[in-house]
């Protein structure tokens, strides 16, 4: 049962990682990237649906990014979706595509988006902090039980504090290497 429920908190962790991983993704560099996207929201028929899902991306350049859509009738929807967003960006739509051509990162942005990446770093942090809670709360309540003995509740309890150590050094290498990457000109 120990083991289970260490294994039951890893698998957690694992998934708060991946959350961070795509956040962070989504988070504007000096690159044009299709994970910039991957949170829009078209209304397309009444119903909302992701643009990547309407669309293929292209980037002919480092800071330029094609949208061909798949239905031609969903590129008003798509450019409002766009223009609405927090990306900052302005489409231009020529009928048969929409070309968005991202603004070179001034040195204030590039610093709001460090605190937003450190924003997000925290939450998979907190994130993870709570699986081992609940992890802890269930092998104290094993060993009050006696389904388990103290001693394999320590031990227990001490690879629930490396595995959890593990993951967020994990989460700051993510942060760091997102820092650099926003930082550098």
């Amino acid at each position: 049962m120990i083991d289970e429920t260490l294994l039951e908190a890893e698998d957690k962790m694992d998934k708060a990682i991946q959350v961070a991983k795509e956040d962070f993704a989504t988070i504007r560099t000096g690159r044009a990237n299709a994970s910039m996207f991957s949170r829009i929201v078209v209304e397309y028929y009444g119903t909302p649906t992701p643009l990547q899902q309407l669309a293929s991306f292209n980037t002919p350049e480092a800071r330029t990014i094609l949208l061909t859509p798949f239905d031609k009738t969903s590129l008003p929807a798509m450019e409002r979706a766009l223009r609405d967003s927090d990306l900052g960006v302005n489409p231009s739509n020529d009928g048969n595509v929409i070309r968005i051509v991202l603004p070179v990162l001034t040195e204030e942005r590039r610093k709001e988006y460090v605190k937003l990446a450190k924003t997000k770093a925290e939450d998979s942090r907190v994130s993870v902090r709570s699986v081992r809670r609940k992890a802890k709360e269930t092998l104290d309540r094993l060993v009050k039980d006696g389904e388990a003995g103290e001693d394999e509740g320590t031990r227990a309890e001490k690879e629930l504090e490396a595995i959890t150590k593990r993951h967020v050094e994990a989460i700051d290498a993510l942060l760091a290497n997102k820092e650099a990457e926003l930082l550098e000109v």
